[in-house]
């Protein structure tokens, strides 16, 4: 019996461990050890991968500017195996990364988004809420019409704890994780995107209400979640000036009409990425893009948030 339960735990292991690099494109071991398995030795993580890789489910490269870190990837056959699997259905397949010369090119911005949303999980741990490693969502397509779409790098999914035991609220995010790859206009280009993607609603073909009238219809958004999500930008690769630069760009694009209705309908905070592996993303470490000289923590209400 003790062998049944030993075995079904390590299959149970397995089965997250190939989810999650599907979900998340890439990890490296310590990241995937962390996400997990953070109450075991690492090498039962290093064993558990290096079994996955000799069953064909999973690949590597190894960075050897980074000290030989050793970064992961789903192959093919990985992907297909874990496609249909109930926790994964309904998700729009990942951009495959087929092999390790493709794995190199996107490897720098793919862990820095894993990291971020390793630092959700991490927060959530400590704080005894509830943000498990499949609720760290990179890539969600959302369509705004004209065949465009808005593609965060994450939405993560998050409830936060209850003194009273009955279960916290559910709070959303989408993250942009930016590493001084793009000038502060194509970042600020970004919230023109999601102002778009707030207002977007189809028309459905053919769909007429009485009299020949178009039927009201809702925002696209309103049919997979209940509140708009946030939206956090995280900053990286910049000192202070560079992250003072990107937040005024950010906080200038509200003379667009659209991103001043949108930033006063949805919280949209900025935060650079030493701040949050230094302090946690509950921690007062974001500036709201519509008041930046404030601090603020990215669960804290909206009234609270934009009281200038």
């Amino acid at each position: 019996m003790t062998r049944t339960r030993t075995d079904a735990d390590a299959g149970a292991g397995d089965r997250l461990a190939l989810a999650v690099l599907v979900q998340y494109r890439m990890t490296t071991t310590e990241q995937m050890h962390q996400i997990i398995a953070p109450k075991v030795r690492i090498e039962q993580t290093r064993r558990r991968l290096a079994k996955l890789s000799a069953e064909g489910l999973v690949d590597r490269i190894t960075l050897p500017q980074a000290g030989r870190t050793r970064v992961w990837f789903a192959t093919a056959y990985g992907v297909q195996t874990a496609a249909e699997w109930p926790e994964l259905r309904g998700r729009r397949p990942p951009k495959l990364v087929s092999d390790p010369v493709a794995a190199r090119l996107r490897v720098s911005h793919t862990l820095t988004v894993t990291e971020t949303g390793l630092q959700f999980l991490l927060d959530a741990r400590r704080r005894g809420e509830t943000c498990r490693p499949l609720d760290f969502l990179p890539e969600v397509h959302h369509p705004i019409g004209g065949g465009e779409a808005v593609i965060p790098d994450a939405l993560v999914y998050y409830q936060r704890g209850s003194r009273n035991g009955d279960g916290g609220s559910m709070l959303r995010a989408f993250l942009e994780v930016d590493r001084a790859t793009m000038g502060p206009e194509r970042l600020a280009a970004k919230l023109r995107a999601y102002a778009r993607l707030h207002q977007y609603a189809p028309i459905p073909v053919g769909r007429r209400g009485r009299r020949g009238t178009v039927e009201t219809v809702q925002e696209e958004w309103r049919r997979h979640y209940p509140l708009f999500p946030r939206l956090l930008f995280v900053l990286d690769g910049t000192g202070p000036a560079g992250f003072d630069s990107r937040v005024r760009a950010l906080h200038a694009a509200d003379v667009d009409l659209s991103v001043a209705l949108f930033l006063r309908e949805v919280t949209v905070l900025a935060a650079p990425m030493t701040d949050l592996l230094q302090h946690g993303p509950a921690a007062a470490v974001w500036h709201p893009v519509r008041h930046p000289g404030r601090r603020a923590g990215w669960m804290d209400p909206t009234d609270a948030v934009d009281v200038p």
